[in-house]
């Protein structure tokens, strides 16, 4: 079942269009990446399918219906802008996040008790918010998001400002979130943290979709071949290799782009028959921060 759809929105604030055309849809028990740089019009989008903003043209859908006031104890938000009521203590900030959602009092003690022991914040339960870290302060917003059980939760750079222990608990309880059954939209520009998370994905430039897809699908639209070897020899001959597009040295290893028909054994022989020494060679996957960099240069791939 559809969750959120979003057809032909677009957006402007005086002379910038923020977002043009931008469609998309997010099913049930799946996580979906709206993925982008700083100031591609994630943020906008998320607002408009929050109601907080108004599209100039298009159709927003939640649940298969315009956004109501019924919708609102069915989504949990995580926004950009993050903010705590510093002077509460954890129990009663959180208390009060799931009371608003519809709780009862006991329904979201309980539930708070829950998700501060989840996220490792158990001992800080009676602590004011202002004691806490950034990093704790986040984690504490980002629970507070999801106390009442969400069906729909959508997070905006959720991982901004994390360190890695923090990112590791976020990612895990995301992977949760959806296997209970929500759909999760969350806008992100580190790209590693989608590629380890989304079932599928649009990535947007100046406020337009330029690629969408499952993770499988972007990947299959390049053709490339990559493969990283380590040689013993001169890495300036790499590049005049039958079928090698592009090579990176990273210190002793080289990634070599190689045309999209490009067999392992065929490579590998065609190095060997350069009189490089081989010490290491593998395949790898282009990664989506690879991909990225291609799209965002005009390079959409193969249809």
């Amino acid at each position: 079942m559809e969750k959120i759809e979003a057809t032909g929105i677009s957006k402007s604030f005086g002379e910038v269009q923020a977002v043009r055309d931008l469609s998309f849809r997010v099913e049930e028990g799946t996580i979906y990446g709206i993925l982008g740089v700083n100031g591609s019009g994630k943020t906008t989008t998320i607002r408009m399918l929050l109601n907080i903003l108004t599209p100039d043209q298009g159709e927003i859908l939640i649940n298969g219906r315009p956004f109501d006031e019924e919708l609102k104890n069915r989504i949990g938000y995580l926004p950009e802008e993050r903010g705590l009521y510093r002077k509460m203590k954890v129990r009663d900030l959180l208390c009060y996040m799931g009371e608003l959602k519809g709780l009862t009092s006991a329904q979201a003690n309980k539930k708070a008790s829950y998700w501060v022991e989840r996220v490792g914040l158990s001992e800080w339960m009676d602590k004011k918010a202002e004691e806490l870290s950034k990093g704790m302060q986040q984690k504490i917003q980002f629970v507070s998001a999801l106390i009442h059980d969400p069906e729909i939760v959508i997070l905006d750079e959720p991982f901004s400002g994390l360190d890695p222990i923090n990112t590791v608990t976020l990612l895990e309880v995301m992977e949760e979130v959806k296997k209970r059954g929500a759909a999760v939209l969350f806008s992100t520009h580190i790209l590693e943290h989608a590629e380890k998370l989304v079932d599928k994905l649009t990535f947007i430039r100046q406020g337009q979709n330029v690629l969408t897809g499952t993770m499988g699908e972007v990947k299959g639209r390049f053709a490339a071949t990559l493969f990283r070897i380590r040689i013993d020899g001169e890495g300036s001959l790499l590049s005049s290799l039958p079928k090698v597009l592009k090579v990176q040295a990273f210190g002793h290893e080289y990634e070599v782009e190689t045309e999209g028909d490009t067999e392992p054994t065929e490579f590998l022989k065609n190095l060997l028959t350069a009189g490089l020494r081989v010490e290491k060679f593998e395949k790898v996957e282009p990664s989506l921060t690879n991909i990225y960099m291609k799209v965002m240069r005009g390079e959409d791939g193969k249809n």
